[in-house]
């Protein structure tokens, strides 16, 4: 239109969310939820970053290929091998959990994306990525990484009560959930105990891994805890709702930010969806799984989520559902909303 300010398009890479997680071992399906729950909720354009063991590369394929096109048209993925730039590969490899490191090493297999959102296979969106997306926007100029605390009690906190190496803060931050501006993480120089002056974040890797191995044991996560130790400056907080544990619940509810607005990004840790300690999550993971895609999202996600959840509310997690509730139902709501007025807008005629 006249007089209408025209805006430069923005470069592909820049429209897409790029998400990025690493799968090895038994983890193709718990991935691919992970991957559903994000497609189903998002309104941006998704950029997926899957690191694979070789032989998980062609499931993977095939099974993103089985999506409706109305869900595989919201995204596009990229599959990667499993590979370390500095160190002993097989050394990596072993650190906590099979190819967990790979983590460590985004900003420098991935040059050409700007920011990135890594999160572990055991996660599960209840509301669009593009909330969590636009933190970055928040970052101060220091600021390069953003992670939620590793408890909010440091009392009952791990790295408060048992840690041998330096941790961020009271209590630590967890690296399921992690926003990363990749861009800024390439070109600082980070402080750190192993010479006076700044080295890169990939000279620093390997080094620090050697330093502190005997001491570690939730491998890079604690070495992400040992970087940002050194580097408080770099690193934005997001509160617990971002990244909400079964350790928010069962000792007693501790996530404020979750009582208020609802779980944003459930972390399934400690292998609740395949077990029966924690019934609320594993009801989450299964709805999920097992939504047809094309279903209404109130009669075929909401509805069997709610009748699943009545038989959790004798266990700690299970006394507060609305928890668990409270966020997915506002984004099922926007979803369908946005759905039916398009509908209608497409059907009407003046």
């Amino acid at each position: 239109k006249p007089g209408e300010q025209k805006h430069p398009k923005e470069p592909s890479s820049l429209q897409c969310m790029h998400l990025a997680v690493v799968a090895c071992g038994d983890r193709l399906e718990e991935t691919l939820i992970m991957l559903k729950s994000a497609v189903l909720f998002s309104n941006r354009r998704l950029c997926f970053h899957i690191f694979a063991e070789d032989s998980l590369k062609p499931e993977f394929e095939k099974k993103l290929k089985e999506w409706p096109s109305s869900y595989t048209k919201k995204f596009e993925s990229n599959i990667y091998p499993i590979t370390f730039s500095v160190g002993n590969a097989q050394e990596w490899k072993k650190l906590f959990k099979p190819c967990a490191a790979q983590r460590l090493f985004l900003p420098v297999i991935l040059k050409n994306v700007d920011s990135l959102l890594y999160v572990d296979t055991d996660v599960l969106f209840l509301r669009p990525i593009d909330d969590i997306w636009h933190l970055l926007r928040e970052f101060n100029s220091t600021q390069l990484a953003a992670m939620a605390p590793e408890h909010e009690i440091p009392k009952i906190g791990w790295y408060s009560r048992f840690a041998r190496h330096p941790y961020y803060g009271t209590t630590g931050v967890n690296s399921g959930v992690m926003l990363m501006n990749l861009t800024r993480i390439r070109s600082t120089q980070f402080k750190n105990s192993l010479i006076p002056g700044g080295l890169t974040w990939e000279e620093m890797l390997y080094p620090l891994y050697q330093k502190y191995k005997n001491y570690i044991t939730w491998g890079d996560q604690d070495l992400l805890n040992i970087i940002f130790y050194f580097n408080p400056e770099c690193l934005y907080v997001f509160p617990c709702q971002w990244n909400y544990r079964p350790d928010h619940c069962m000792y007693g509810s501790n996530c404020r930010g979750a009582e208020e607005e609802g779980v944003s990004i459930l972390h399934g840790n400690r292998g609740v969806y395949h077990d029966d300690k924690q019934p609320t999550f594993k009801a989450l993971y299964e709805v999920i799984r097992d939504f047809p895609f094309e279903d209404n999202l109130f009669q075929s996600l909401y509805y069997p989520l709610q009748s699943k959840f009545l038989d959790t509310v004798h266990t700690l997690c299970g006394r507060i559902p609305q928890v668990f509730l409270k966020q997915i139902e506002k984004t099922m709501k926007k979803v369908y909303e946005n759905r039916v007025i398009v509908y209608l807008g497409a059907n009407h005629r003046y």
